[in-house]
C-alpha cells in the first residue's frame, strides 16, 4: 500500500479504521471508540497482538502468552493484517499502539496515523520521572524483560487513571487491566541505547501518510512534553505531521470524555490540517 493524503479530491474517503492497544491493555480499551465509529459507518477492526485474543480475564488467570511478545513479531503482526485489508485503514494507537502506528505509516501502510498517548521511538530522549515511575514495575528488575508483569492496583491509579478518585480507577482496573509484556517495554525503553532497535523511524521519509499526536495533559505515562517532542522529530519531512494537547486527561483512552478524544481524532484523519493544536503546537516547548 501506498500512503496518500485524505482530503486530496482525486481520493476515496476511507471506510476503515484500524485501532491498536497498548500495554497493559487489549482491545476492549477500545470498546466505547469501535461503537461511536461502527455508528458512523466505519468498518472498525481492533486486532489484539498476537496470542492476546483471549478475554481480559483470560489473560490475568494466564499471562504466558504476553510474555513472549516483542515489538517486531506485533508489528509485523498488524502489518499483515493492514496489507489484507481491501483499501488503505486510518490507523489509530494508543500508548505503544501509537509507537506502531509510527512504524506502520514508515512502511507505507495507512491513510492516515494517530498516536493518542503515543509512546516515543527512537530518537526521543525524553524520560520524565512520572514515565519512570509508571514504568518501574517492569523496568526495576532486568529479569522482567521475558515476563509478563502486572500493575497493582495503586501502581494502575497513578499510571492510568490519576485524574480519577481510587474506587473509579479501581473499576477501570477490574475491567480492562492485564500484565504488560515485559520484552515490549524494555525494548522501547532502551532503544536510544540501541544503533538499529525494533523502534527506529525514518523521520525524514516524505512520503508517509499524515500523523497526528494527541497528548494528556495530565498523563504520568507520556507526558505531553515528550509527545510533542517526538512530534518535533519529523520537522524535516514534508509529511504532514501535527500536534494537539488535550485538557485534564490521564494516560487511559477510555476516561470520562473520551468521545472527544475520538470524536477529535477521526475529524482530523479524515481532514488532516498543518495545527489543529488547542493548547500548544509542535513548534513550542
Amino acid at each position: 500500500m501506498r500512503a496518500s493524503t485524505v482530503s486530496s479530491s482525486e481520493s476515496t474517503p476511507p471506510d476503515t479504521i484500524v485501532l491498536i492497544h497498548g500495554l497493559w491493555m487489549t482491545p476492549r480499551s477500545w470498546e466505547g471508540w469501535i461503537g461511536r465509529y461502527e455508528e458512523r459507518g466505519f468498518k472498525v477492526l481492533a486486532p489484539s497482538w498476537p496470542g492476546m485474543e483471549t478475554e481480559v480475564e483470560a489473560l490475568n488467570a494466564n499471562p504466558a502468552p504476553i510474555a513472549k511478545l516483542d515489538i517486531k513479531t506485533i508489528v509485523d503482526h498488524y502489518d499483515r493484517i493492514i496489507r489484507g485489508l481491501d483499501s488503505e485503514p486510518i490507523i489509530m494507537g494508543h500508548s505503544f499502539g501509537g509507537a506502531f502506528v509510527q512504524l506502520l505509516l514508515g512502511r507505507d501502510l495507512g491513510v492516515a496515523g494517530v498516536g493518542v498517548s503515543s509512546a516515543t521511538v527512537k530518537g526521543v530522549p525524553d524520560l520524565p520521572l512520572s514515565t519512570i515511575r509508571a514504568t518501574l514495575p517492569v523496568l526495576r528488575n532486568p529479569s522482567n524483560r521475558g515476563k509478563a508483569v502486572p500493575l497493582s492496583p495503586k501502581q494502575f491509579h497513578y499510571a492510568f487513571a490519576n485524574t480519577l478518585d481510587r474506587r473509579a480507577s479501581d473499576e477501570i482496573y477490574r475491567r480492562y487491566h492485564v500484565p504488560a509484556a515485559g520484552r515490549v517495554l524494555f525494548e522501547g525503553a532502551l532503544a536510544n541505547l540501541r544503533r538499529h532497535p525494533p523502534t527506529e523511524v525514518d523521520f525524514g521519509k516524505d512520503d508517509r501518510a499524515p500523523m497526528l499526536f494527541i497528548a494528556f495533559e495530565n498523563d504520568h505515562v507520556i507526558p505531553p512534553k515528550a509527545t510533542r517532542h517526538n512530534a518535533k522529530k519529523y520537522a524535516g519531512s514534508r509529511a504532514l505531521t501535527a500536534f494537539t494537547e488535550l485538557p485534564g486527561r490521564p494516560h487511559f483512552p477510555a476516561a470520562p470524555g473520551w468521545e472527544e478524544v475520538a470524536d477529535a481524532a477521526l475529524a482530523w484523519a479524515l481532514d488532516p490540517i498543518p495545527e489543529p493544536a488547542r493548547r500548544t503546537s509542535p513548534a513550542a516547548g
